[in-house]
Order: C-alpha cells, then sequence, then structure tokens
C-alpha cells in the first residue's frame, strides 16, 4: 500500500513515575507480563505492516528498546529503532525523522496503546477518500482513564470537566471539528464556512481520539516545516487541518471583502452568494469537498477523515497509573483475546506450569501467575497480574493489583489496588491500598493509603 508505518514510542513518561525508571522506559512497561510496545507490533504484524519505525525519546531509552526489539521480533519485523531528543512533543519527534519519511502516506500510532483496531482498515479508508489526515475515534474506555490522573485519587481538587468535542459531517466520514478537551461549560465556536459546506453537523463528545493516524505526507510535512512551533499532533496539527480544510477567499479567515479594498467588494459578494447557493443544494451529498473545489472554480481543499471503530472494538492507552491498572484489568479479563495467551478453560486464568502454589491458596479468575514465581501457604490472588520469578509469603492478599517480575512480598502482607514494581521487597505485615512502589525499593511495615514509594 506504499505506507510507512511510524510507532511514536515515547520515552520516560512522568505521568507513569514511579512505574518508569532509567532502566524501564514507557514502551517496555509490562502489560500482562508482556511489554506493552509489543501489543502494537502484534496489531501492525496482524495487517500485515512490517517494515516500521519506532521513534524514542532519549539515547538510552532508545537502546533498551532496540536491544528488546532485536531479541523478541527476529526475523518477524523489520523495526528501525530512532532515538529523538526527549520532551519535543509528537510534533518534534516527526521532525527529527522526516527523512527517514519518504512513501505517499505515513500510518502513526502512538507506542503505548493496546487495541484490535485493524491498521490495515485504517488504511484503506484513508487511500479511498484520498485524504490528508485520517484520525481514528473510538467509544471512550467505560472505566474513563484521565490523561494525568493517577491510581489512588490523590487530586481531590475539583475541575471541570473536560472532553473532546468531535464533529462529524451527516456520513460520518468527515471530521469538520475538534475541541481538545473542551470544558464541557464553555462556549463551542464552529466555522461557519464549515456549516454552510456540509449543511449540518453531529457534534460528539462520546468518542476519543485513539492516537492512531494516516497522513498524507506532503500535507504533515509541510505542516510541521511551517508550523515550528506545533508540538503535538493531537493538540497542533490535526486541528489546524480541520480548520483550514477549506481553504478560499470566499470563507478565510485571513482575507475579507473589506480587506482587499479594491472596489469590487459587490461584484464578490453577488459570486459569493451563487458559490454558498451551489454549496447549500449540494449539502447532502457525503464528499462535500468535491461540490466546494467545483463551486470556487478549482479552490483546493484537503479532506479531513475519520475512521469510527465499532463499538465492539478495545482500544486504550496506558498514558497514566489508572490506565495502567486498567489495560492490565482488561488483557485479562473481558479483552483477553488481546494477550496472546491461552487461559485455562476450567479456572479462566494463567498459571505458569513453573509457579508453585502453597497449600489452601486460590488464583481466582481472570489472574495471570508468572514463570517461575511462588506463592505461600493461603494466599488469595483475585483480577490480578503477578510477574515471573515472584516471591509471596504466606497469608497474602492480593487483588486488583499488579506485581512485576522478581518482587518479594512478606508474610501477611495485604495489597489492593496497587502495582508493585520489579525488584521491590515488602516487609511482612504491609498493608498497601492504590499505593505504587518504585522498583527495587523497600517497603516496611504498617498500612498506607494511596502513597507512592519512591528514592528521593
Amino acid at each position: 500500500m506504499d505506507f510507512q508505518v511510524v510507532i511514536l514510542a515515547g520515552g520516560f513518561s512522568s505521568n507513569l513515575v514511579p512505574l518508569v525508571s532509567k532502566e524501564v522506559p514507557k514502551a517496555l512497561l509490562p502489560v500482562a507480563n508482556r511489554p506493552v510496545l509489543s501489543y502494537v507490533l502484534d496489531l501492525l504484524e496482524s495487517s500485515n505492516l512490517k517494515d516500521l519505525i519506532v521513534v524514542v525519546e532519549g539515547e538510552d531509552a532508545a537502546l533498551k528498546v532496540g536491544g528488546w526489539i532485536s531479541s523478541a521480533c527476529v526475523d518477524r519485523l523489520h523495526v528501525e529503532v530512532a532515538a529523538v531528543a526527549e520532551n519535543v512533543g509528537t510534533g518534534g519527534a516527526l521532525r527529527a525523522i522526516a527523512h527517514h519519511l519518504t512513501a505517499k502516506d505515513i500510518l502513526i500510532l502512538s507506542g503505548d496503546i493496546v487495541s484490535d483496531i485493524s491498521p490495515g482498515a485504517v488504511a484503506a479508508t484513508h487511500r479511498r477518500h484520498d485524504a490528508s489526515v485520517t484520525a481514528v475515534l473510538c467509544a471512550e474506555p467505560v472505566s474513563g482513564p484521565s490523561e494525568s490522573g493517577g491510581a489512588g485519587g490523590k487530586d481531590k481538587t475539583k475541575k471541570p470537566a473536560r472532553l473532546d468535542i468531535i464533529g462529524l459531517d451527516s456520513s460520518k466520514q468527515f471530521l469538520l471539528y475538534i475541541a481538545i478537551e473542551a470544558e464541557i461549560k464553555k462556549d463551542t465556536r464552529l466555522k461557519k464556512s464549515i456549516l454552510c459546506a456540509a449543511g449540518k453537523m453531529e457534534l460528539r463528545s462520546d468518542l476519543m481520539d485513539s492516537h492512531i493516524y494516516a497522513f498524507k505526507r506532503s500535507v504533515l510535512q509541510e505542516v510541521l516545516d511551517q508550523k515550528p512551533a506545533f508540538r503535538s499532533l493531537k493538540q497542533d496539527v490535526l486541528p489546524y487541518l480541520v480548520r483550514t480544510q477549506l481553504r478560499s477567499d470566499v470563507f478565510s479567515e485571513e482575507k475579507t471583502v473589506e480587506e482587499n479594498g479594491n472596489g469590487n467588494g459587490k461584484n464578490n459578494m453577488q459570486s459569493n452568494e451563487v458559490v454558498l447557493s451551489q454549496i447549500l443544494s449540494n449539502a447532502s451529498l457525503p464528499s462535500f469537498h468535491q461540490v466546494y473545489e467545483s463551486g470556487l472554480n478549482s479552490r483546493k481543499t484537503h479532506k479531513c477523515c475519520v475512521y469510527i471503530a465499532d463499538e465492539s472494538k478495545y482500544c486504550i492507552r496506558l498514558n497514566s497509573i489508572q490506565a495502567y491498572m486498567d489495560v492490565n484489568r482488561d488483557v485479562i479479563g473481558d479483552a483477553n483475546h488481546l494477550s496472546g495467551y491461552s487461559f485455562s478453560a476450567q479456572h479462566n486464568n494463567i498459571v505458569h506450569p513453573s509457579a508453585v502454589l502453597g497449600s489452601k491458596t486460590t488464583v481466582g479468575q481472570n489472574c495471570m501467575l508468572g514463570e517461575g514465581s511462588q506463592v505461600g501457604d493461603k494466599c488469595s490472588v483475585k483480577r490480578s497480574v503477578i510477574g515471573r520469578h515472584c516471591r509471596i509469603g504466606s497469608n497474602v492478599k492480593v487483588v486488583n493489583s499488579v506485581v512485576m517480575d522478581h518482587a518479594t512480598i512478606g508474610d501477611g502482607c495485604s495489597i489492593q489496588g496497587s502495582v508493585i514494581c520489579s525488584n521491590a521487597q515488602l516487609q511482612e505485615r504491609v498493608s498497601l491500598r492504590d499505593c505504587q512502589v518504585e522498583a527495587g525499593y523497600v517497603v516496611n511495615g504498617g498500612e498506607h493509603k494511596g502513597e507512592t514509594f519512591a528514592r528521593k
């Protein structure tokens, strides 16, 4: 299909501290005991998209991601890992690799998504419409992970509810309007030109941008070159393309009849009225861009399209601690078809054959117990992921939690709604609720709620 595929894998995301570290960049955070990046690679491979560029922020993170890819994807995929500067945003990352981009169209995915939306179907939709950009939209997750919120509810300050407001044409193929994280109580302003061209617009607040995009390369690079201040595809580039998709003297933001000052205002207004009537008479047609262009005698437009995923499809970004908890729960629960594992038909869980369970210990449904892990007597594990080679004592309860590889948990501990990172240690009778423990950290006894344990 002559598509190049770019995966924007980030680096050490501040939203995920202390889960990420210099040893574990965001792309390698385990989801059901697999790096989150592996889900993106599998998704692309399923659409026979095997020639990929993975962009990582920071040299150290890029080396770690590249090392994992070399061992995990040998003979399966052709992956080039490109290191860019840290904190440049998605726009800056694409500018930095512009010399690598040569295909007519570029498929761009965030490296932190877990999804079963077909990239091949998105690419086909983009080509069918000859679009400048195609954005993938999907239903908001039931759990509603926030862009910045963490588990444990530390921030109790009430903030205005914010949603992405999406405007679609009647065919639900074209993106007419987008307001990113708009405050619900704020007024929403719509361009008269787009309303006139489309005839009517459906405003939606129940769809989210999945961070999967197809771009016409020439358009994307032109915008990034001409707008050096643009840092984000979602926040800057996409809204700009939507806002300027009908470029003409009739509805231009920068030119008006009065500003032209050429004495032909009356003639211009009459001409505008003719064009407007042509547009409105054809407003019910799906491809209003063609009507608009022909009505303006070859005035150029660009198409901003959408691919709306079926409601049965799964898509979530690992962009907060709460989202990390949610995606681990889902991949061993209702979305376990994404895990790549075979679940026990009898218990609906995964207990590795090498794992050792003590007397009267139960591992419930929607749980995962990794290779070589040992669990003592009279323990209970519910809706949780336990990593590889963990050591868990007796009389331990683990509920709705993630315990990463090589963690040690002492006797009598209780863990609920928490993340225990690799090589962390919990001494005897530690009680954690909605907490996160940094890799290698030692937690002494006591009860803790909503705390983050990390070295200063």
